[in-house]
């Protein structure tokens, strides 16, 4: 069982600083669950535009209020506490923070924590795990 303290990653290298947001990185590869869990805070009055090429991404909003926009179609959709929203077709949007915005981000596959966004709005690709390994945990049993 894997137990943490979000504001453990605070000061250390699972806390990653951008220029629109701040993530703490509760989870990553090596943590060995499949996936990335984070808790990302937008800072108010931002526009962070982004397109996940490498990566699957879904987003439960815990505080504040923004708006996504879908690039391609210019649809805008309310973002609030409880809000869900899924980029399940590596969807370019612009996330916009009205307030501070805190948000519990889930990656897959998973970052490996100091990742931020390339010119393009992407995270890089993640390494290849060799067969037979599971990522952060060694050999499978």
């Amino acid at each position: 069982m894997i137990v943490k303290d979000v504001k453990d990653c605070i000061g250390t290298e699972r806390e990653v600083v951008s220029k629109t947001w701040t993530s703490l990185r509760v989870l990553l590869e090596s943590d060995g669950m499949g996936f990335s869990l984070h808790e990302t805070t937008m800072r108010e009055g931002t526009e962070t535009p982004m397109q996940y090429l490498n990566h699957l991404e879904a987003v439960l909003c815990v505080e504040g209020e923004g708006e996504v926009e879908l690039s391609e179609t210019g649809a805008n959709y309310p973002i609030k506490p409880g809000v869900v929203y899924a980029l399940d077709r590596h969807d370019r949007h612009i996330l916009r923070a009205k307030t501070p915005l805190r948000l519990i981000c889930v990656f897959n596959p998973p970052l490996h924590g100091k990742e931020v966004h390339d010119a393009s709005g992407s995270y890089p690709p993640a390494p290849e795990t060799p067969p037979g390994i599971i990522a952060g945990k060694g050999v499978k049993k």
